[in-house]
């Protein structure tokens, strides 16, 4: 391997340069691709082999090589067979443990000079440039979609948590989470709570706590201007069927509720900016 070299000293890191995002066409598998990347931006952060073996071993639920001591080529040989050979929800599972472990390194047994900011940067680098549809955000693995989705869930959050409207926050919350869920996300419970915060966020501004998010598109005419009211009222109703009537054989689809989830985010947004600046 040799000396260990600092990775803000690279080209790109101290100009700033970074790859186009590529199309996401990653969500429920890990590459050989993603699996060796982890390993390599895990040594980037400081980690030998055997401090990796020890947290891949821990996740993983296996016993390490008793016959492996040596950090090259034996324990980095096996740190990659097991890496490699793992289910692919384990592979995120591996990349929390590690960011967990880098975060906080001495309450994991951990010594040495380990960067948290580097393994995330790089591992989110890796994701955008592999089209993979996730993220790391505080530590955990979360769904990442298009930049049409990122931005007004984002956009939203930070205005519902601006206007205190807390509750609509932990709904569009839920749903990002539901959509995050391995190794099979939870997308009629996504649809539910990304509704659910742009109702809540109606009922707010109305002024009217108990009503559905129907029944306030029609007693308040001026909420939405027309014909815009009636794209979100079915969208409220495709939301109601799929999600509250769903029926035996019936199944979602991942990127029909990364659009009702992404529209109820940009139409909550609307909302507060239009009433409750």
């Amino acid at each position: 391997m040799g000396g260990r070299v600092n990775p803000d000293d690279k080209f790109s890191v101290r100009h700033g340069f970074e790859p186009e995002n590529s199309e996401i066409t990653v969500r429920e598998e890990a590459p050989s691709a993603l699996r060796s990347a982890f390993v390599q931006i895990a040594y980037e952060a400081g980690l030998s082999p055997t401090h990796l073996r020890q947290i891949v071993c821990r996740v993983l639920r296996v016993e390490p090589d008793s016959w492996n001591w040596s950090d090259f080529p034996n324990v980095d040989e096996e740190v990659r067979r097991r890496v490699g050979e793992c289910e692919w929800w384990e592979v995120y599972d591996l990349i929390e443990a590690v960011h967990q472990a880098l975060h906080s390194p001495g309450t994991h047994g951990l010594r040495g000079a380990f960067r948290v900011d580097v393994f995330e940067r790089e591992i989110n680098k890796y994701f955008r440039k592999a089209g993979i549809g996730w993220k790391l955000d505080t530590g955990l693995v979360q769904v990442r979609g298009a930049e049409s989705f990122n931005q007004p869930v984002a956009k939203a959050v930070v205005r519902l948590e601006a206007t205190g409207l807390y509750t609509a926050k932990n709904e569009l919350h839920e749903a990002l989470q539901d959509m995050s869920r391995r190794p099979k996300p939870d997308l009629t419970g996504a649809l539910q709570h990304g509704i659910g915060a742009l109702e809540c966020v109606a009922r707010e501004v109305c002024g009217d706590p108990k009503p559905t998010l129907g029944q306030l598109l029609s007693r308040h005419p001026g909420l939405i201007p027309a014909p815009l009211d009636q794209a979100v009222e079915k969208a409220w109703g495709f939301a109601s069927e799929q999600a509250r009537h769903l029926r035996e054989g019936q199944q979602l689809d991942y990127t029909e509720v990364e659009f009702v989830v992404g529209l109820a985010a940009t139409v909550a947004g609307y909302l507060v900016a239009k009433h409750r600046p």
